[in-house]
């Protein structure tokens, strides 16, 4: 099914397709079906990263113009599926589902700031009310697992199509889970977590809008989402998200806002960048398979690629 959000713009396909055929020439051993992409663009005076100056109603009556490769595939999002969860606790906090505090404000930082996946695990016991723990009896589990799914619950209220298909219920590890956790699962991990570039594009696009939940708590998402460019930042934190990353393929003179995933079978970025003398854009990239997941160039050949057909592409102008 097509993407509601964005008209797939042909030329733009064209670069896409460009971009990706550059990548497979340099990187044969990564399959085309281990990568997936969606790219929108946003020519002036397109209203992007306004802070919420239009309301949600009129900012959805603007279709950015974008190209998408495998956006509708599932794909296991890694710590991407952390942007829906700062979603969701930013939509509690707003209807006043749950309280702020210390504790939970740091949370929130370091599961977008840090990538922290002990934070990860408060960030989602808050806003399902369920903590981990030992194996529960069929009755108590079921009642759990209902709980868990809150955050799949409230996906599916905003009534997206590019949502349909996904599934954000699950903690984020370190060495894996135990107990209930393994349990909701599934034997054959059929219950993990899913997403498709396009469905994660929308996210990124409505935050970037200034419309998801409001436009001020759209803002402290994109605080949390910033990340600098400059080496000697990038050298003191060796587990940045972006070293091997979209960011990493950028001039230095650029502004990210990013999310990225990494596990020993996926490597995955989502970015909204501002160039100097370019529209704005957003991009959207998983790759699987141990290759995709080891090697730290795919991601910025891709992000350079993207660059450099950018600076070549003529906007067109809706009729």
């Amino acid at each position: 099914m097509p993407a509601t959000f964005f008209d797939l713009e042909a030329s733009l396909q064209t670069a896409l397709t460009q971009v990706l055929d550059a990548t497979w020439d340099e990187f044969p051993q990564l399959a085309k079906n281990q990568i997936a992409a969606t790219w929108l663009v946003y020519p002036p005076p397109f209203p992007i990263h306004t802070g919420g100056a239009i309301s949600a109603t009129e900012f959805w009556r603007h279709r950015p113009q974008g190209a998408s490769y495998r956006g509708v595939e599932c794909i296991y999002p890694a710590s991407v599926v952390k942007l829906f969860y700062l979603v969701a606790v930013q939509e509690w906090l707003e209807r006043g589902m749950i309280q702020g505090s210390t504790e939970l404000d740091r949370a929130i930082r370091d599961m977008i700031v840090d990538s922290s996946n002990d934070a990860t695990g408060l960030v989602l016991d808050v806003l399902t009310g369920t903590t981990s723990g030992p194996e529960l009896p069929p009755g108590p589990f079921a009642t759990w697992q209902q709980q868990r799914n809150l955050v799949n619950r409230y996906c599916q209220s905003l009534q997206w199509p590019e949502l349909e298909t996904i599934n954000v219920n699950q903690k984020t590890w370190c060495d894996g889970p135990y107990g209930r956790e393994r349990v909701l699962l599934g034997e054959a991990f059929e219950n993990r977590n899913l997403l498709t570039t396009e469905a994660t594009a929308r996210l990124l696009h409505s935050i970037i809008g200034g419309v998801s939940v409001s436009g001020p708590r759209s803002q402290t998402m994109m605080t949390l989402m910033q990340r600098s460019l400059d080496p000697q930042v990038l050298a003191a934190d060796p587990e940045n998200q972006v070293t091997g990353f979209l960011g990493a393929g950028l001039p230095p003179t650029a502004h990210l806002w990013s999310k990225a995933g990494l596990t020993s079978k996926v490597r995955h970025d989502a970015a909204y960048i501002e160039l100097a003398d370019q529209p704005p854009y957003l991009l959207v990239v998983f790759t699987e398979g141990p290759y995709a997941s080891q090697n730290e160039a795919i991601l910025p050949f891709v992000s350079r690629q993207i660059v450099r057909q950018l600076s070549a592409w003529v906007p067109v102008t809706p009729e």
